[in-house]
């Protein structure tokens, strides 16, 4: 019943945002893949619930109370009946906070498949999801961290296009971006996109192929994220000069980007120039794709 999970960073590899309706949230239309690197998330007996925090973003989690994982423990709790057994969860935060990819919601998604284990193994997906998304708009996508295309407020999944293998590089420039000032910023600039998905084939044959296809796609959320946190916009005009670089976006809200490149060696390569020349930046290469397997 104990062990590990694997939380993998969500790429929002498009990302169009319509207006607000009467009930202040936007609908959208999103791509989602899932990197290979992430945070962890480790059950361990105990003899009181315990959650703690470790790695090198554990101090931007301010008031651990209130994490996601927590939150995801207490929701399975109540949708359960009857008693359960303490444990303790202890999350390694390697990715960045307030960064656009869905760390947060990787989390709850992970510690939701540890406890479900735990303590209610007969529970259908479709019960674990429900609990999932009822913990944000990226709740239910990111529970099980396989490329899906999400509508609606991110709830309303459908599966993705077969993706090719996916070599990326992750980089975010050490600031957080806040999604509801990102929001309210868009909000303010008054220009929203087409919520409808755009055709799509059943499978895309190559990372090239992706590449171009998702060149004439947005992130709607760009702008305003840029005008917060004008570094977003070094990250991607740094990345518009790299040879390497078929594709470079902002992933959700901000503030990290990423980019896509034809073969591991090319992201190896630009990963490592980056680090180079901007070591004031967080940069990971990696793969994009998904699920990946968790860690038991």
């Amino acid at each position: 019943m104990f062990g590990q999970a694997f939380a993998p960073a969500k790429v929002n590899l498009f990302l169009h945002v319509g207006a607000p309706g009467d009930d202040g949230y936007h609908p959208l239309s999103s791509l989602l893949a899932f990197a290979d690197v992430g945070d962890r998330l480790s059950l361990t007996p105990a003899d009181a619930p315990e959650f703690r925090l470790t790695g090198p973003f554990a101090a931007d989690l301010a008031g651990g109370g209130d994490n996601l994982v927590v939150r995801a423990a207490n929701a399975l709790l109540a949708a359960q009946r009857g008693p359960r057994p303490p444990v303790g969860l202890i999350l390694d935060k390697a990715l960045p906070v307030a960064a656009g990819v869905g760390g947060g919601s990787s989390d709850a998604g992970a510690a939701l498949r540890l406890l479900r284990a735990a303590w209610a193994p007969d529970m259908p997906d479709q019960a674990l999801q429900a609990v999932a998304a009822g913990l944000g708009a990226d709740g239910a996508a990111c529970l099980w961290g396989a490329p899906v295309l999400a509508e609606g407020r991110g709830e309303v999944l459908t599966p993705a296009p077969g993706l090719p293998p996916c070599p990326a590089v992750l980089i975010n420039p050490g600031v957080p971006a806040s999604t509801a000032a990102v929001y309210g910023q868009f909000d303010a600039l008054g220009v929203f996109g087409e919520v409808s998905p755009p055709p799509m084939p059943d499978a895309f044959e190559s990372v090239e192929e992706l590449a171009g296809w998702l060149s004439l796609q947005r992130n709607d959320l760009e702008a305003a994220a840029i005008s917060i946190a004008p570094q977003i916009g070094d990250v991607l005009a740094d990345l518009a000069a790299e040879p390497e670089v078929l594709l470079a976006r902002m992933s959700g809200s901000g503030a990290t980007c990423f980019a896509l490149c034809a073969s591991d060696i090319e992201a190896e390569q630009l990963a490592e120039r980056l680090e180079s020349l901007r070591p004031d930046w967080w940069v990971r290469r990696c793969q994009l794709g998904g699920p990946w397997p968790d860690e038991t």
